[in-house]
């Protein structure tokens, strides 16, 4: 990061406008699939797959049903693990190597500790080339191991060993059967292979993509997105050098890829509306601590307890109501509220639009009900 005070004078219309635009909210992306959309993103939270598949949905011009199964399972260019903060992620299989070299210089979970590394080293041999269910992941560990303790961690949480694991570049899921969940190995799986990448070199990669996705934002904002302290967000920045220049949006420090300051400078509000679901990254990055893209009597409707996070309505880069939809036989029913005194007709319109292209994707009739 460059050491001058001077910086850029934005506003946040100026920052979400342009989000809308790197995120592919408006325009959406005119051709690619559901890989380009998560390198995009930073991956394509995978909490729920069905909100995943959403989420490409609303930023694919042309998308397609089933799309994302076929790139994790089929094609293999999209892989599930562990991301950013801790919770599962669907990562492009071309930039894997970069984010787990990464994501191996974090700490969380123990990672440094000695046991835990022993544990993840054996994870990785018990993977290699397999596809096991966590019971057995855990009976085949035990036997390498000669000991009960080791995969007695592996069925005890998903965080003592599977995410360090993953983060290491150990792990990563495999197809299933039904609810069964398998992992394997992503060296097998995709030809993953982090220790390619050194750490300086994928820190800039990867802060790129970051800060690129985010358009502009400020130090805590990328430190919760990222989920590590605050050092790692700052050793993340200052790997791009003079790529990334401060910025100053509404009084608040923040920082943007120096390639992008025209296309801030230029950005305003689009007239569009988009129906993003559960978990999608627009409304994870949106700034908490400034009411330009939710106002705060809302945000409890948004943010919910459990770190849920509801299916919202954007209309331009604020965020004006929730919806949900619910598959009913060969039919999608699709409810839409608007907060406060509701929307004007031509967003109403567009939101109800919206519910149409939902259906379409997915083949089935719509019914569609608004809630005061």
């Amino acid at each position: 990061m460059p050491a001058s005070e001077e910086a850029e004078q934005v506003t946040w219309s100026q920052v979400l406008s342009w989000r809308l635009v790197q995120q592919h909210l408006a325009p959406r992306m005119p051709s690619g699939g559901v890989a380009d959309v998560a390198s995009a993103l930073c991956g394509l939270h995978a909490q729920l797959t069905s909100s995943a598949e959403l989420s490409a949905v609303a930023r694919l011009r042309n998308p397609r049903e089933h799309e994302l199964e076929e790139s994790l399972w089929n094609r293999r260019d999209l892989v599930k693990l562990w991301g950013v903060r801790g919770t599962l992620h669907f990562l492009p299989a071309a930039e894997l190597d970069e984010w787990l070299s990464v994501f191996g210089t974090f700490g969380n979970y123990g990672m440094g500790k000695p046991d835990v590394r022993r544990l993840v080293d054996m994870v990785g041999r018990a993977l290699y080339g397999r596809h096991l269910t966590r019971v057995e992941l855990a009976r085949e560990v035990d036997r390498l191991c000669g000991s009960a303790e080791y995969g007695r961690l592996l069925t005890e949480s998903w965080g003592t060993a599977l995410k360090p694991a993953s983060f290491s570049g150990r792990l990563c899921f495999a197809p299933g059967e039904g609810t069964t969940v398998r992992f394997t190995h992503p060296g097998s799986w995709v030809g993953a292979d982090p220790s390619s990448v050194p750490p300086h070199d994928a820190r800039p990669a990867v802060a790129r993509r970051a800060l690129a996705m985010h358009g502009a934002a400020g130090l805590e904002d990328l430190t919760r997105w990222l989920g590590t302290g605050s050092g790692r967000t700052v050793e993340l920045l200052a790997s791009l050098g003079p790529a990334a220049v401060p910025v100053t949006i509404e009084g608040r420090p923040g920082y943007a890829l120096a390639e992008h300051l025209p296309g801030l400078r230029a950005a305003t509000e689009p007239r569009t509306v988009r129906l993003l679901p559960a978990f999608d990254q627009w409304t994870i990055t949106l700034p908490r601590d400034t009411d330009a893209g939710l106002a705060p009597v809302h945000r409890p409707r948004v943010y919910r307890p459990q770190g849920w996070l509801s299916p919202v309505i954007l209309v331009g880069h604020r965020i004006r109501g929730v919806w949900r939809a619910t598959r009913q036989g060969g039919g999608l029913l699709v409810t839409l509220e608007s907060f406060g005194r509701g929307l004007p007709r031509w967003a109403m319109l567009a939101a109800e639009h919206e519910a149409e292209r939902l259906a379409a994707v997915s083949g089935r009739r719509l019914a569609l009900t608004w809630e005061a």
